[in-house]
């Protein structure tokens, strides 16, 4: 089994967590665990929660943050990453009060086995996000642990702004952090994809990127952000033969083609006598590398994210995965062996 991603699902009170988590819940035959403050206290669909989610983890004592080192949230990760539960994420749904870079670290250095950190998802309304979190000349440091920002309510918005107002959240957003992706949503409509690996295609699922909001902004022929075609995630897939530079992959899964959100796979590569086999995740700025189970296939790369130049992602991904000959370089070697002790 792969290491489980482990997502933080934060945002003020009243932003849409809990409306975009039993959104995503409905990926037709994904296994999600939810890890949550209150169970009781908080409107998570029960339907969804008997139908699509294991084994379900309350932690009480207040927001996550604020957990004692030896209580909480250690205890219902490592329940959630039984390798029997066979789960595709795990989410941890913190309370609105919870600082989201708290969340983050306290996710990072776990200990638990068999989990990795899967992003920190943070839900902003649209409608009132100035008025309640963003308030001051400096912007907030939640905005420097967000790997997704989710950009909720657009519909409490006149169409006519909905692209100023990404806009200016954008803005803001880059002034703490550079790599996050910011997408627009109504009533949490968000493309699992981004999220974890989804079994088939979904139902048209309402989203925007804030580059197509704004494209779509000067013919405001649409009433509802929901109406749009453009709502999938894209997804480019490259497979390739032999083995790869180390320093090549690591180039592409540190700096990731525009609009690339996740990207994952397995790639060979050839150490003196022999080849190994690694498989690598990225979400956001986190580059995480494990050794590949038994079996898998060398030198796949799938790349997720929105509004992608498809041909331009898919020739840097071919790039990346050229042939070599012979053995590695050092330097490429250290490069990769460091990342695998991150990870670990």
């Amino acid at each position: 089994m792969q290491p489980i991603p482990v997502i933080a699902l934060t945002g003020y009170l009243g932003a849409g967590k809990t409306t975009l988590l039993n959104h995503v819940l409905r990926s037709p035959d994904a296994r999600i665990g939810v890890v949550i403050n209150d169970f009781g206290e908080l409107n998570v669909d029960a339907g969804l929660v008997t139908g699509q989610v294991d084994e379900p983890a309350s932690i009480a004592g207040g927001c996550i943050c604020c957990l004692p080192d030896e209580g909480g949230l250690d205890s219902a990760l490592a329940r959630l990453a039984d390798p029997k539960l066979r789960l595709d994420a795990i989410i941890v749904e913190a309370s609105g009060l919870a600082d989201p870079v708290a969340v983050s670290r306290i996710i990072r250095f776990s200990g638990v086995d068999g989990v990795r950190p899967g992003g920190v998802v943070d839900v902003l309304d649209a409608a009132t996000h100035f008025d309640t979190v963003d308030r001051d000349a400096t912007p907030p440091a939640r905005y420097g642990a967000a790997t997704l920002v989710v950009v909720n309510k657009l519909d409490r918005i006149p169409v006519r702004d909905r692209a100023d107002a990404l806009v200016r959240i954008e803005s803001r957003v880059r002034e703490l952090n550079p790599h996050a992706h910011v997408v627009g949503a109504t009533a949490g409509r968000i493309d699992p994809a981004l999220l974890y690996d989804v079994a088939g295609d979904a139902e048209t699922l309402g989203q925007l990127t804030f580059r197509e909001l704004w494209s779509d902004a000067e013919a405001q022929a649409h009433p509802h952000v929901h109406d749009h075609d453009h709502s999938h995630a894209d997804s480019v897939t490259v497979t390739g033969e032999g083995c790869v530079d180390p320093a090549a992959v690591i180039d592409l899964l540190e700096a990731p083609p525009d609009g690339v959100y996740r990207m994952k796979g397995t790639v060979a590569v050839r150490y003196r006598s022999s080849s190994r086999c690694y498989s690598v995740n990225v979400v956001g700025p986190s580059v995480h590398i494990a050794v590949a189970p038994p079996r898998a296939v060398a030198n796949s790369l799938v790349a997720i994210g929105m509004g992608l130049d498809v041909e331009a992602v898919r020739e840097r991904m071919r790039s990346a995965l050229t042939p070599v000959q012979g053995a590695a370089s050092a330097h490429g070697l250290r490069r990769l062996q460091r990342y695998r002790k991150l990870s670990i």
